[in-house]
């Protein structure tokens, strides 16, 4: 039995995330964790909030809520649509749990005493009105490149420059508008990653079979320009883990937090602490520390593209640079981005669909059809309600739904609610067999790949047969002059809809569920074996038939969502 760890990006804490986010990180995660469960290897899914850092503190003031309230509500309101979602997390913790503030002081401690962090003074902008300095996304003003008003003082929304407050037009405070900014001295504490070039270098290089994605972002960063650049990991900020050496204080870093890039890859690790301490585990080292048993675990992340410097580099070089044995990445999965009927996905324009939205609209399993069969993996791909509506009526209700319904269906009415006896299988029985056992494992070959695109085809292929095999033998033909072959036809195709069942649970495993609540089998084991798993219901085995497991999304319907999530326009 092999061993994954898997975690995927951790979701920030302020808002509601679109499908954008979700199909670039927590989706495909869910996938490979359910398909390796499956499989019967032994899985931990992590996943958690990204609770610290301005965004955070900006969206509490603007909720008018403490920003520990705040955060503590929305990592609830997060982890209920993430449940809506089927995403099947084995802990999804918070990057300010006690176990994130202990470990990342413990980091910072480890990395200090072995050279790997510096003190740098540095000038930042500081409000005589708030009495405080003011991190990048506390000051706004006009973008220097394209003149939009708003642009904050890390990038422009408007054309996507990346900026530094110093550069903005009449820059002003975000939290009170004061304008009387100043430079002032404020001391900061830097990771010393450009000591660590050539070995993250080797150890990018040792990495096998990265996607082209992952290994271009890292190499960029690792050798455009100046290089590999030390890092800020301390912010001037209220609302975060207080910096300090271990449990002692560090001192000239007095009302100072560590940076939110800093803490939060820690709390990948915290987060199994914590799935201890909740009771659901046992013995979180053996998944983390390489001398306590994580040798033999193979450790997968999924992200979105813009997270890949953080994981690639940033994490690793914490990783690395503390000279301890915890385990690293073997596989980064990223992907790119998501757009949204011509544009991109905006929640102050009310633009596309968010993850709250999409569940008031179908089931969690629609979605994740579409999202998985048209992940961004090899370039940006783009959500329009007709693709989604084409998808959802052909590979959901055509293929799928029809093949179960028509079966059932026709089975009821000839022989009962039960597995009909009698009859042999023939040659073109036997070519199904054939067929279903080359699909499935095509797509066992993906899916161990995390080809989440070419997964989703081997699938959807597999379907297809069982529609093209009922089309061939036609059953309800063959009962008039010969009912035995048709009960056999019948049998096998009743064992094909739980085979499906059980290839399909991790990709819409409600509906998965469902046909085999309606078989009335509780076996869910893998077919390694696609001929003996076929013989799985026996004749004479009772079933029910299923209710539609998907219905078609109507041109009225279509054109009304459309409508309801065009946004704004400019």
């Amino acid at each position: 039995m092999a061993r994954h760890l898997i975690t995927s990006a951790i979701p920030y804490i302020n808002g509601i995330k679109h499908l954008g986010n979700l199909v670039g990180s927590q989706l495909p995660a869910d996938l490979f964790a359910r398909y390796h469960r499956a499989r019967g290897d032994e899985v931990l899914f992590l996943c958690a909030t990204d609770e610290h850092g301005t965004p955070a503190e900006l969206a509490a003031a603007k909720a008018g809520k403490p920003v520990a309230e705040y955060c503590a509500e929305m990592h609830e309101v997060q982890a209920r649509i993430a449940d809506g979602f089927r995403l099947s997390f084995d802990h999804f913790g918070r990057s300010s749990s006690p176990q994130n503030h202990a470990l990342t002081q413990h980091f910072a401690g480890v990395l200090a005493e072995r050279g790997m962090i510096r003190e740098v003074t540095e000038t930042q902008m500081y409000s005589p009105t708030d009495g405080r300095f003011l991190p990048d996304r506390y000051i706004e003003g006009t973008c220097p490149n394209c003149g939009f008003e708003d642009a904050r003082g890390d990038q422009c929304d408007n054309c996507t420059k990346q900026l530094d407050p110093v550069e903005l037009i009449n820059p002003r405070s975000v939290i009170s508008g004061a304008t009387d900014l100043q430079m002032r001295e404020t001391k900061h504490l830097y990771l010393c990653q450009s000591t660590m070039k050539e070995q993250l270098e080797q150890w990018i290089d040792t990495r096998e079979g990265w996607p082209i994605l992952t290994t271009s972002i890292a190499k960029k960063w690792l050798n455009d320009g100046d290089g590999l650049q030390d890092r800020g990991i301390t912010r001037d900020l209220d609302w975060g883990i207080p910096v300090k050496k271990g449990d002692q204080d560090w001192p000239g870093m007095d009302g100072k937090v560590f940076y939110v890039w800093f803490d939060a890859p820690i709390e990948y690790i915290a987060c199994a602490q914590e799935w201890v301490d909740a009771g659901k585990g046992t013995d979180w080292q053996r998944w983390w520390r390489t001398d306590k048993g994580a040798s033999d675990v193979t450790y997968t992340q999924f992200m979105g593209k813009d997270n890949v410097p953080f994981h690639t580099l940033g994490f690793p070089a914490t990783i690395l640079g503390s000279g301890e044995p915890w385990k690293l990445v073997d596989y980064i999965k990223s992907f790119n981005y998501l757009n949204y009927d011509g544009g991109q996905f905006s929640t102050s324009r009310g633009r596309g669909v968010f993850m709250d939205q999409a569940l008031e609209i179908l089931p969690a399993d629609y979605w994740r059809w579409w999202l998985l069969s048209h992940a961004p993996e090899s370039s940006d791909s783009e959500f329009t309600w007709e693709n989604f509506q084409t998808s959802v009526n052909k590979d959901l209700a055509d293929v799928l739904g029809n093949f179960a319904s028509r079966v059932t269906k026709f089975c009821r009415a000839k022989f009962g609610e039960q597995v009909p006896t009698g009859g042999s299988l023939g040659p073109r029985e036997d070519q199904l067999i054939a067929d279903l056992t080359a699909r499935i494992r095509e797509y066992e070959t993906h899916m161990a790949h995390a080809e989440v695109r070419k997964s989703a085809a081997a699938l959807r292929a597999a379907w297809v047969l069982g529609n093209e095999y009922l089309q061939e033998a036609a059953p309800w033909t063959t009962f008039k002059t010969d009912p035995e072959a048709a009960a056999a036809q019948i049998r096998l195709a009743l064992n094909v809809i739980r085979l499906y069942a059980v290839i399909s649970a991790p990709f819409i495993p409600d509906a998965a569920a469902q046909l085999l609540t309606a078989l009335k089998s509780d076996d869910d084991s893998w077919p390694d074996d696609v001929a003996a798993a076929l013989n799985t219901l026996p004749a004479g085995h009772a079933f029910e038939v299923p209710e539609v497991t998907f219905r078609k999304i109507t041109d009225d319907e279509r054109a009304d969502w459309q409508t309801r999530f065009a946004g704004k326009r400019d």
